[in-house]
Formats: structure tokens, C-alpha cells, sequence
């Protein structure tokens, strides 16, 4: 099995989110993650997210949207204003995104027609089944252009736009950098990147017609939702989903009165937790670990940790090792410093609910939870080897390390 998490730090649109402030339209926002908010400052930034809407039928559906172009920016204080050496400020009162002028809606709204307040479609008569409404309309609770931008995504009117979970996100696309092109610079490699990589490797390793012919495990990934908010959640790593996938898929072909059959599973099973790793940053190499400083386009790193923060141990980096001889890729490995904190993944907490062996590994990255962060070209192709290998071998391999 592999787990990764699909989830990165972001800013999301507030439930009511509608703010004027000198002259300005601005977007309430929170926070998701532990991001390094300074990043969001002076970037051209849009939506994205779920529209629940309600069709003709009276049925409330979802609709994904992605709004393609830059519609919002947090703008950053000029230093003539404040000459502070450390860039600090107030994440409820310094970090809501602009979105236009006032007089600018004015104009648009005068021009079509349309109203820039729509009037309140709240009524204290909740026997009208018909007009009363238990919450204000979005157009009311939300800037009304930003619902009419969400409904023309969805391709439904404005008023069948019942509520919307909308986070924002860094229009600039990523790219390939670097002198030689060696180099990824883009958002959310952490942890799209190891997703990528997994999903990848799933599929590369049947491509061939008799990839499964001789397979006695089941090959699995799994990818989650919010682990940058602790994974307690129904999507999250620290639900009961994995698990109650495991127990449906570990009865097939057995005896249905074992009832055992489960956790014999389990102790046959072997789980990759695989998450963006730090990549040695050459302007701040005294945080890292002499010994242990990984580097980019130098192979997937494996991440030990004493205190159990991430849930390698060495009979897994025995298998992993040797799964990475037979698909030719270089590893690394890397600890914190003793006077360092240590980030933690889905890896502990999947191993203590499943019992099962588990190891955490991930690609070398710099500036994570940046919004914009950087990663390596061939770790790529080495995330994806690495994972494609261990699907094809593991069986074979499984047996062969022996921990009593």
C-alpha cells in the first residue's frame, strides 16, 4: 500500500466573506495549514472549489469550479509606510485579499443593470415555505460578482447557487527552471507531488498483460484529505476509511468463516507513507542535521525518527532498500536535528490503527508550504520508479525479511 495526502495550506473564503474597507471590495478569508503565509502577499491569486447548486428538478447537486484568472491580491504594505526589519502582521485584520474598487462595481453593476446589493431574501414569515430562507442568500452573504463568476463556471444561473466551499490559489502555473531545466518550481508539490508519483507507479507497474499473473497482495494506494489539519476528519488518514477498505477487500477469495482473515491482512501488509521530504537549503544549511542533509535529483528520501514522528523503522528500510536496487534508484535519508522540531505524516497514525508495517519516504523539496515552492525534475522519475518497483516486488520480498 502507499498513502500520500492530496491537501496543501491555503486561504479559504470565509462563510460570509463580503468586506469594503477605503474604497476596496475584500474577501474575508481563513487559514487551512500551517502555511507560510508571507508567501501570499503580492500574488495574482483566484478560486477554486465545490458549488452545491440546485437544479430545475429541485435536486441540490455539486459542481466543481475554477475561476481562470487573477480576481483577488493580498497587497503588502509599502516600506516607506513601515521600515520593520521582520515582515510580521495580523492574520485576521492584514490578510484579506482585495478584490477591486468599489466605484469599479459601481460602474459594472450601473452599466448592466444589475444591482451591487442584491436586496435581502431573509423573511421573518417562516410559513411561506416558498421565500423564507433559514441563512441569507450567497449574493448577499458573498460580493455578488464572485457568485456570478462561480455560477458562470458552473454553468447555472446566480440564484441556483445555494452555498460554495471556495479556496484561493496562485494563478501563475508551474514550471520547469533552472539553468539546465533541473528544477520544478510550482504550488502544492506537498504533497501533489508524491500523489503523482504514486498513482503513476500504481499504473506503470501493469503495464504488462501479465503483471498480475504470479500477485498474491493487493496493490493499493490511498490518497487523503486534510493532513494539514491533524487527518481527523471522514477524508482524513485518522478515519476508519482505510481500514474498513481493507477488511471489505481482505475477505474476497477467503474462507468466510475465518474471522481472522482481516488481520492476517494486516500482517501481511506493508505501508508506504510518502510525503514531500526537506531538501537542504544552501542559505540556511545549519538547520539540518550534519549527516542527514538530503538533496534534489539525488533520490527519494527516507525519513527516521526516535520519538516516532515519522514510523520507519530498519526492517522497512531493508525492504524499501532493496525494492530500490531492483528499480535502480538512489535513496536517501534524513533525521532532525536533537534542537530541532520535527513535522509528523499520515504514516504514524495509519500504522498504530492498522498494525501493519510502515515506513515514511518523500522527494526532496525546498520552501514548503510556501506558495510557491521548488522541487527536482528526476525525483519525479524516481518517486515514480521507486513506487513502481515496489509494487511489482513486494510479494516477493515480503517473505524474505524475517522479523520475529
Amino acid at each position: 500500500m502507499i498513502g500520500a495526502h492530496t491537501d496543501s495550506p491555503t486561504l479559504r473564503v470565509k462563510p460570509v466573506s463580503s468586506k469594503q474597507a477605503e474604497g476596496f471590495i475584500q474577501v474575508g478569508v481563513e487559514t487551512y495549514g500551517g502555511g507560510l503565509w508571507h508567501t501570499w502577499f503580492d500574488r495574482d491569486l483566484s478560486i477554486a472549489g465545490r458549488a452545491m447548486v440546485k437544479t430545475d428538478k429541485g435536486e441540490y447537486i455539486k459542481k466543481l469550479v475554477r475561476i481562470n484568472r487573477p480576481i483577488l491580491r493580498i497587497p503588502s504594505l509599502a516600506i516607506h509606510l513601515d521600515r520593520q526589519e521582520t515582515f510580521t502582521f495580523n492574520k485576521e485584520t492584514q490578510l484579506f485579499p482585495i478584490a477591486g474598487l468599489v466605484a469599479a462595481e459601481l460602474n459594472r453593476t450601473r452599466d448592466t443593470g444589475k444591482p451591487a446589493t442584491p436586496e435581502s431574501s431573509t423573511t421573518c414569515d417562516p410559513s411561506s415555505e416558498d421565500s423564507f430562507s433559514p441563512l441569507k442568500a450567497p449574493a448577499e452573504r458573498h460580493h455578488p460578482y464572485i457568485v456570478e463568476l462561480i455560477a458562470n463556471e458552473a454553468g447555472v444561473p446566480s440564484g441556483s447557487v445555494v452555498d460554495f466551499e471556495m479556496v484561493l490559489y496562485d494563478t501563475q502555473e508551474a514550471c520547469i527552471g533552472g539553468l539546465n531545466e533541473e528544477l520544478i518550481f510550482s504550488a502544492r508539490l506537498d504533497n501533489l507531488g508524491m500523489s503523482y508519483c504514486s498513482i503513476h507507479g500504481l499504473i506503470n507497474s501493469l503495464s504488462s498483460p501479465s503483471a498480475l499473473e504470479n500477485e498474491r497482495s493487493i496493490r493499493l494506494i490511498s490518497l487523503f484529505d486534510h493532513e494539514e489539519i491533524g487527518s481527523n476528519t471522514a477524508q482524513g488518514a485518522d478515519s476508519n476509511f482505510l481500514p474498513a477498505v481493507i477488511r471489505r477487500l481482505s475477505i474476497i477469495g477467503s474462507d468466510s468463516d475465518d474471522q481472522t482473515v482481516y488481520e492476517q491482512a494486516l500482517a501481511k501488509s506493508f505501508l508506504v507513507s510518502a510525503d514531500m521530504a526537506h531538501s537542504v537549503n544552501p542559505n540556511y544549511a545549519s538547520k539540518y542535521e550534519p549527516d542527514h542533509k538530503p538533496e534534489m535529483n539525488k533520490g527519494t528520501v527516507i525519513k527516521v525518527n526516535a520519538n516516532a514522528r515519522y514510523a520507519t523503522n530498519s526492517p522497512g528500510i531493508v525492504l524499501l532498500q532493496e525494492v530500490a536496487r531492483r528499480g535502480h534508484v538512489p535513496l536517501q535519508l534524513f533525521v532532525v536535528r536533537n534542537d530541532s522540531s520535527c513535522g509528523s505524516t499520515i504514516g504514524p497514525m495509519l500504522a498504530a490503527a492498522l498494525g501493519a508495517r510502515t515506513l515514511d519516504l518523500g522527494n526532496a523539496q525546498l520552501s514548503m508550504h510556501s506558495i510557491r515552492e521548488t522541487g527536482g525534475v528526476y525525483d519525479v522519475d524516481y518517486g515514480t520508479k521507486l513506487f513502481e518497483s515496489f509494487f511489482e516486488h513486494f510479494s516477493e520480498l515480503e517473505s524474505m525479511i524475517i522479523v520475529d
